[in-house]
């Protein structure tokens, strides 16, 4: 989906320092770099996600006039500049960690280098965007790993923060694995495989429950997935085995069941034997209501007789950790390497490359080094953007989704474990380190004094 022109989507401190810099003739380029400081709860790494929605922003940076008419009643610019911004489009490059690359805190999964007014008035979008899409791709993951192997449909269209979070949840969810998604824009938009049958209402709206089910099953032959836990579970899974030898006689087959409330594995079991009472044993049990990446892990070791999960809330909204602490901080200014000594946000200097290394076909380490470094390892941070236009053809959600496929499958288990989770490690390379401790020395001297 290509993304709207929203240049006003952005902080006004963005605009009141753009226009600083354009009053002291500041065009000089700078390099901002996008990362997470710390990890939330339960958390061993992160999954890059939103990368194509920041570079279909970048290419379609411009002002329309009424845009600056609106700019121009808060009587903070001057006419110049509103001259300056109505000719302003991003120029820059931009170097950043694919889609689907699994990453870790302090690393950039992106930095970008422009004259410094455009560097700064992206800010809001970019930390917006990928906050959003990593927090929601790192929470999906987990979800899959619980799984282990079973389907995963979002489900999170109606508790997501708004329309556009609603869309970005199926397309991170799907991108770290999940099967498909209830929201049928997302499917049009991204390519999702879209699923979905009944609600309580469709059970009520009849008179009987199996003249609910009856109906649905002349509507949809071929997938009649019943929703069974409307009034009683097993008394359901026993009305929805009836439709479904019913099904049989006329050469069909009952597709799935669903379960929505109440003790999930004990349930499922039951269900499960009714189903096979009845002759129907390919039949799938397909569970919603509640469920993450905990529930699914426990219901499995519980040995639920479950084959599919409908995941909606916990997940759309990433429950338990709804926001990453991530940045935008300038890291390099006309060649001057520049960074933060505040308490807790200290911040690395210059432009940078990410260094991994593999053994024995899984991740080993990572080693955050300066852009022009040569180590050993794979370079993680690849040039997507320069002069403002993208280096290449958008990729495909398909081709994302195999990405994360592949390297998920390559990083230790004990750090996707779901309670305190191994820290992937990582390390400084000589270069970066030896800068930073120059340049921390260099801003001691001559903003505190010190010797």
């Amino acid at each position: 989906m290509k993304m709207k022109n929203l240049p006003l989507l952005a902080d006004l401190y963005e605009f009141t320092m753009a226009y600083s810099y354009f009053e002291h003739r500041m065009q000089a380029p700078a390099t901002f770099s996008l990362f997470i400081r710390e990890y939330p709860p339960n958390r061993g790494y992160f999954v890059s996600a939103g990368l194509e929605d920041v570079l279909d922003f970048l290419e379609s940076y411009h002002f329309e006039p009424q845009e600056i008419e609106y700019l121009d009643q808060t009587g903070l610019f001057s006419e110049d500049f509103f001259q300056f911004l109505l000719k302003l489009r991003f120029s820059g490059e931009v170097f950043a960690i694919p889609e689907g690359r699994i990453f870790s805190k302090d690393e950039p999964v992106l930095e970008i280098t422009a004259p410094i007014i455009e560097a700064q008035l992206v800010e809001s979008y970019v930390i917006n965007t990928m906050n959003l899409q990593v927090s929601i791709a790192t929470k999906a993951s987990r979800c899959v790993c619980a799984a282990k192997g079973r389907s995963l449909v979002d489900f999170s269209l109606r508790r997501t923060q708004g329309t556009d979070a609603g869309l970005k949840a199926a397309r991170a969810s799907y991108l770290a694995g999940f099967s498909g998604t209830s929201n049928v824009l997302a499917g049009k938009l991204y390519g999702i495989p879209i699923s979905g049958t009944m609600a309580h209402s469709f059970i009520t709206s009849f008179e009987e429950e199996i003249d609910a089910f009856r109906a649905f099953a002349r509507t949809f032959p071929e997938n009649t997935v019943l929703l069974i836990d409307t009034y009683d579970t097993v008394a359901g899974a026993q009305k929805a085995a009836e439709v479904g030898r019913e099904l049989m006689d006329r050469g069909k087959k009952l597709r799935g069941v669903r379960l929505d409330s109440g003790d999930m594995a004990a349930l499922s079991k039951e269900v499960r034997k009714v189903l096979r009472e009845g002759g129907l044993e390919g039949v799938s049990i397909f569970a919603s209501g509640g469920i993450h990446e905990f529930k699914i892990a426990r219901v499995i070791e519980e040995g639920a007789e479950i084959d599919a999960f409908g995941v909606g809330t916990k997940v759309g909204v990433s429950a338990d950790a709804p926001y990453t602490d991530m940045a935008y901080k300038l890291v390099q200014c006309d060649g001057r390497p520049v960074l933060k000594l505040s308490t807790g946000k200290k911040t690395l200097v210059g432009e940078k490359q990410v260094f991994r290394t593999r053994r024995d076909h899984r991740l080993f380490r990572d080693t955050i080094a300066l852009r022009d470094e040569k180590l050993e390892g794979e370079p993680l941070l690849i040039p997507v953007m320069e002069k403002g236009r993208r280096t290449g053809p958008a990729e495909s959600l398909a081709a994302v989704r195999e990405r994360f496929r592949e390297e998920f499958a390559e990083l230790d288990d004990s750090c996707k474990a779901l309670q305190s989770p191994r820290i992937f490690p990582v390390e400084l390379a000589p270069g970066l380190r030896g800068l930073q401790e120059k340049t921390v020395h260099q801003v001691r001297e001559k903003e505190l004094g010190e010797s």
